[in-house]
């Protein structure tokens, strides 16, 4: 009989499992992303390339070209996994705690939070201090418009422009102009691809 290995917090936090924040290879993971970013967030405007080394140590993956304007804020970073052409305007906030995929010619824009990280809602659940997460997909040619807040476990197709303040709690399909809290497809778009 083979003994069962236990997940470490991390692979629980991964899969959607309840998982401790405070684990210690969690709280590592955070510092050195903490260091990337105070890094990138103070680096001259005119350091263009170190900027963008930054981001490359920081994101999981990202294309070859990209810009993002500073500040910006994320918890692990290496969860982030993005595609060519992506800009990210200032003061973005990305909660990395499952996998978030943004693909090809993504705009985001000032304020827009993308969170994979959530809190159990039982109140004696929630005193444990564990937390939960759950990964984001954007697919491609997406528009996200300023102050946008894109909740866990929450898909965005591509061709798709969400409207600016809009809260998407839901999926949203491919080829549409999604607006409001909670975000809803209110125009189908062609496609362009």
């Amino acid at each position: 009989m083979s003994e069962r290995k236990e997940k470490t917090e991390r692979e629980k936090m991964l899969t959607g499992e309840l998982y401790l924040a405070s684990d210690s290879e969690l709280v590592k993971m955070h510092r050195q992303a903490l260091e990337l970013m105070h890094r990138f967030n103070t680096l001259p405007p005119a350091n263009i390339a170190e900027q963008q080394e930054t981001i490359r140590q920081l994101f999981g993956k990202v294309g070859q070209s990209f810009s993002i304007n500073p500040p910006f804020y994320c918890d692990y970073g290496c969860h982030i996994f993005a595609g060519e052409n992506l800009y990210i305007n200032y003061d973005c906030t990305i909660l990395d705690c499952a996998e978030v995929h943004i693909g090809d010619n993504v705009l985001i824009a000032t304020k827009v939070q993308i969170y994979a990280a959530y809190h159990p809602t039982d109140p004696a659940l929630r005193l444990t201090k564990k937390e939960l997460a759950a990964p984001v997909w954007i697919g491609n040619n997406v528009w996200i418009g300023g102050g946008a807040i894109i909740c866990p476990g929450v898909s965005i197709g591509s061709n798709v422009t969400i409207g600016a303040g809009s809260v998407v709690t839901q999926s949203i399909p491919d080829n549409v102009v999604a607006v409001g809290n909670p975000c809803r497809a209110i125009k189908s778009v062609d496609a362009i691809f």
